[in-house]
């Protein structure tokens, strides 16, 4: 009898020990985004005119539905790019009323060459309501196309690195009423051939002297496969193209230059930003050249 006694007592243990594993919840899947955002609110890309120098772009939420919603991660997925882009300050939740709308700023992951410049890009929200929070994945309108021209620019621009780099890399300010010098300077590879046929002249910034086209300095520089790879330095000679104080204040693409192009034997054009140091010394000549500046 003791001994059965004691077989009980370990069954009934093993019993126990059975029921609280079973007790003890298991950790179901992660959920994946879901199709669809609640009724009334919607999203699309695009990207203002001071996201240029910096790559990045602005995801527009419009919540027209007659809730709050609160967005905390926010992702951009497009072929055509290395990675997803992403919510610039990545931890920040943004609370959004009824018939509010918000522009999430995203920094655009480099681009990837060997994908079609045509694509669709598709915007992941993660919506939290309360201690929950799921993702929404959506198609993501670019209206303006700005992602189509941006992944065709920077892959034309990374073919033309294999013929030559190009940068400004110089400025010199003038007195109102004479022009300024800007330097450009071209550096050939000799790996790869190329024609930089001009500058264009921006909404703040003209040329003194053009060609054939009003707002076009031509260059017509050849870089040819197996030539000389010695930096040429241009000065460019510029004038403003406005004096109204707001012009400089308001600026945004004033000193981002578009380089025209031709690259086997089809035409294109590359932006070419002076860089945040020449940039600030530019505009204050601007002021003082319109005699604004103090």
């Amino acid at each position: 009898m003791r001994r059965v006694r004691g077989i009980g007592t370990v069954a009934a243990i093993g019993l126990l020990a059975l029921a609280g594993c079973t007790a003890a919840p298991m950790p179901g899947p992660t959920p994946g985004p879901t199709s669809a955002l609640p009724d009334g609110v919607t999203v699309e890309l695009q990207q203002q005119r001071s996201d240029v120098s910096t790559r990045q772009a602005q995801v527009r939420v419009r919540n027209g539905s007659d809730e709050a919603i609160t967005v905390a991660g926010v992702r951009v997925e497009d072929p055509r790019f290395e990675g997803a882009a992403t919510r610039v300050i990545a931890d920040r939740v943004t609370s959004l009323p009824a018939g509010g709308s918000v522009d999430v700023r995203v920094q655009l992951a480099p681009v990837d060459c060997d994908a079609a410049d045509e694509a669709d890009a598709t915007v992941v929200l993660e919506l939290v309501d309360g201690e929950q929070a799921a993702e929404v994945e959506v198609a993501a309108p670019d209206p303006l196309g700005f992602l189509t021209r941006l992944h065709a620019r920077e892959c034309l621009e990374e073919r033309l690195t294999d013929a030559a780099s190009l940068a400004f890399t110089g400025f010199t300010p003038s007195p109102p009423g004479e022009p300024a010098s800007l330097e450009l300077t071209i550096t050939p590879t000799g790996a790869g051939s190329a024609t930089v046929v001009g500058v264009e002249s921006t909404n703040l910034l003209d040329f003194a002297a053009s060609g054939d086209e009003e707002d076009l300095y031509p260059i017509d520089m050849e870089l040819d496969e197996g030539g000389d790879a010695d930096p040429v330095v241009i000065a460019l000679p510029l004038v403003p193209f406005r004096c109204d104080p707001h012009a400089v204040q308001e600026d945004k693409r004033g000193t981002v230059f578009d380089v025209h192009i031709e690259l086997d034997g089809e035409p294109g054009e590359i932006e070419l930003f002076v860089g945040e140091e020449l940039r600030g010394r530019m505009l204050t000549w601007v002021a003082q050249w319109c005699r604004f500046g103090g």
